[in-house]
């Protein structure tokens, strides 16, 4: 199974100057615990890590002190992370029939559910890790006035690693930048486009580090572990 990590953003939610993913998470990079997550990963054959050209210094001398034993390679982002993910489509090698797709910033990911994701593309599904939605969620308009409130026991929280085969993946950004559609993961693609993605549970630990409280949040469940 081929692996594209995206890392290719920023620090803006976070307030920092630079990329959140080389922020320190209990003394380590947060893209160091999700790349030793990757590498733990019985599934992964080989990895794509699509940042920015500001990072890959940093990002590279991370990836050569984990001394992985597969390849990692290198691919320059986009603008977008939509544009990211088609960039790392493009440097997949050609053997490439499955990918998954994993936010660097989820640190906090198991190796067993990368697994479960991998084994779940190779038997031909398109899949999203994803955890049941607790909270009771509201559906608000533009005056900040409640329109709404969803079932709770239809919503589940998306996560990643989400997998895909990879032409179908290719062919659904093709059709996104033909009709200018603008997407924050790639299931999004599959559901515009009226192609089934199962879900597998995850953990709600599996979380996206996006602001400060992330970090203790985090800190917190490593030091459980």
């Amino acid at each position: 199974m081929h692996l594209l990590i995206a890392c290719a953003g920023s620090g803006r939610r976070m307030g920092a100057s630079r990329n959140k993913l080389l922020l320190p998470v209990a003394g380590r990079p947060v893209l160091a615990w999700t790349l030793d997550a990757a590498l733990a990963s019985r599934a992964i054959a080989w990895i794509g890590i699509v940042g920015q050209a500001i990072d890959r210094a940093d990002i590279e001398a991370l990836v050569d002190a984990a001394r992985p034993d597969r390849p990692v390679q290198w691919i320059q982002g986009g603008d977008t992370r939509q544009d990211s993910v088609c960039n790392g489509l493009a440097a997949l090698p050609p053997e490439a029939r499955s990918v998954l797709i994993h936010d660097g910033a989820r640190c906090l990911v198991d190796p067993q559910l990368i697994d479960r994701c991998a084994a779940a593309v190779a038997a031909g599904a398109a899949v999203i890790a994803a955890a049941p939605v607790t909270d009771t969620i509201k559906r608000v308009d533009a005056e900040g006035v409640i329109t709404a409130t969803p079932d709770r026991s239809e919503l589940w929280g998306a996560q990643t690693p989400q997998g895909f085969a990879v032409e179908q993946l290719r062919r659904a950004h093709a059709q996104a930048r033909s009709e200018g559609w603008s997407v924050t993961d790639d299931a999004s693609l599959y559901e515009r486009l009226g192609w089934p993605v199962r879900v597998l549970e995850s953990s709600p630990a599996n979380i996206k580090i996006t602001t400060p409280f992330d970090i203790t949040i985090a800190e917190a469940v490593l030091a459980a572990r």
